[in-house]
């Protein structure tokens, strides 16, 4: 089995890793008040998903 005959750099590594990075969460816009909101979640400002009313949003 070949072996490495030298050790590769950090640099080379590092540069290797560069597009390990995490991608945001999916947001959307909720379709009852246009808020941001998380795909397939219901939305923290109004309380609507799916068009219908899950939860009674408080009143700030």
């Amino acid at each position: 089995m070949p072996n490495p005959k030298r050790r590769h750099s950090k640099q080379r590594r590092d540069k290797r890793r560069t597009h390990w990075k995490i991608d945001g969460p999916a947001v959307g816009k909720c379709s009852n008040c246009a808020q941001p909101k998380m795909h397939h979640r219901m939305c923290p400002n109004c309380g609507y998903y799916d068009g219908r009313q899950v939860v009674v949003a408080k009143e700030a």
